[in-house]
């Protein structure tokens, strides 16, 4: 018999976390890992509107860390989570990356609004979206432990594509929009 990708199971408003323990969908573990992995497809949206290649290796190394990130945050944790598989290193890469492309940009004078090129508008939705995948594993860190590391992680990610939008626009020649507030 064939794999099905439909079970069944999971009509009656119910998942198993792995370890095999059955939560409901709506459980905060659930949307944690369910937020990174809405991320992680739009890293690949990303991924796939850039011709940089370093950019797109480094989206893609980013990938891999953040699908064993959610391995992670989907696990029972009471039945010994595997330890996610980052490492400091992981963090430290994206720091000499946010380093290296602030290197090359004027220095940020004012807010910016998302915007000014599409390639440039999926990033700031990878920071937003790294922003909420944030705060639900912040959320859950505060019922159920979870490591550090991917605390920071998620932190750091989200300061980097925050970068990576501003490196866009200026490699693509898009102007960034500076934030008006109202004028009285």
């Amino acid at each position: 018999m064939a794999f099905r990708i439909y079970t069944k199971t999971g009509d009656k408003g119910q998942t198993a976390l792995f370890g095999g323990r059955r939560v409901l969908k709506s459980h905060l573990r659930v949307d944690a890992y369910g937020t990174i992995d809405e991320l992680n497809s739009f890293i690949g949206w990303l991924r796939d509107s850039t011709t940089d290649q370093h950019v797109r290796e480094t989206l893609a190394h980013i990938q891999h860390r953040l699908f064993t990130v959610g391995a992670h945050v989907a696990s029972d944790p009471e039945k010994h989570p595997p330890t996610p598989d980052l490492i400091p290193s992981d963090t430290v890469l994206l720091e000499n990356e946010i380093d290296a492309m602030e290197a090359l940009l004027p220095p940020l004078k004012n807010f910016i609004l998302p915007g000014g090129h599409p390639a440039v508008s999926v990033c700031h939705v990878c920071r937003t979206v790294c922003r909420r995948a944030e705060r639900l594993v912040v959320a859950l860190h505060d019922t159920d432990p979870v490591d550090p590391q991917v605390l920071s992680y998620l932190n750091r990610l989200s300061d980097y594509f925050f970068v990576l939008a501003r490196k866009l626009a200026h490699d693509l020649g898009a102007a960034e929009i500076i934030w008006r507030g109202r004028e009285t």
